[in-house]
């Protein structure tokens, strides 16, 4: 498979623009440069997937989208404004699912639009919309019946099945993912990439994800981006050519796997500072 030039900068402005963002951890600036000089676009409708060695900063540039922090230097935009705090168009999912454990599933998702504005003002006048957007997006990824449980009452999957539920319930632009499928077991994974496949056809709202599984960025994303070692930046970057919906029968397909082989020798090279 012939690879495509590395994607340092591509133009146009990008639903999600990121312009030489680096960050240094230490509020005086001398601590652990962890993104450096940072520049990415991605267009509204995008599945993106970030790749990288262990501890290259790949969480750290969601942080910085969503304007949980602010870059050292350089700037970020998003649907056209400057990030200068969070952002109310994302939905977050992390590898834990980190639900609340004395509400119920139902309950957990409804949170954001409990404390979140502008859904908090009308939250109590609107909460029967609410409760059947939620109950639709429950039975989208097969927790119909579920709805009422409590989160030990259920699998790890499903409570990660709820934890995407509860990103999506307020109908974000933007969804970040990072490593929501890390923890769980390989059959539970593999049915989650089908149906946020399922669900990112549906509602085509832009995503970021970040991974270490190759297939998952393989089998999930448009672009996939390179990381390399600390302090990470964007070295080497691959647009997907396989079609949709793509299928887990597609993993053992060569066309595939040469992208995955790929994408491995690319964090190899990212990981030994082969990568410029």
């Amino acid at each position: 498979m012939t690879s495509s030039p590395a994607a340092h900068v591509l133009p146009g402005h990008g639903f999600v623009a990121i312009d030489q963002a680096s960050l240094t951890y230490g509020d005086d600036g001398t601590g652990v440069l962890a993104l450096t000089d940072v520049t990415m676009r991605i267009n509204r409708g995008d599945f993106v997937a970030v790749v990288g060695p262990s501890g290259c900063g790949k969480s750290t540039l969601l942080k910085l989208v969503s304007g949980l922090r602010r870059p050292s230097t350089g700037g970020i935009t998003v649907a056209g404004k400057e990030v200068t705090g969070p952002l109310k168009i994302v939905g977050m999912a992390f590898q834990n699912a980190t639900l609340l454990p004395w509400r119920t599933a139902i309950d957990n998702v409804l949170l954001p639009l409990e404390v979140v504005q502008p859904y908090r003002r009308s939250f109590r006048k609107d909460k029967p919309a609410y409760v059947e957007r939620a109950r639709a997006l429950f039975a989208k990824v097969g927790l119909k019946g579920f709805e009422d449980h409590f989160p030990w009452q259920l699998s790890g999957g499903m409570q990660q099945r709820v934890s995407i539920c509860r990103a999506l319930i307020h109908e974000p632009e933007l969804l970040l993912l990072d490593e929501p499928f890390g923890a769980l077991d390989t059959f539970t994974r593999e049915e989650l990439w089908e149906t946020l496949q399922a669900l990112w056809l549906e509602q085509k709202f832009t995503c970021i994800l970040v991974t270490h599984d190759l297939q998952e960025a393989t089998m999930l994303a448009d672009t996939v981006h390179v990381i390399t070692s600390r302090p990470g930046r964007i070295a080497w970057s691959r647009q997907n050519p396989l079609p949709r919906p793509r299928r887990l029968d597609d993993r053992y397909t060569p066309e595939f796997n040469d992208l995955v082989h790929e994408l491995r020798s690319k964090i190899g090279d990212a990981r030994e500072g082969r990568l410029t």
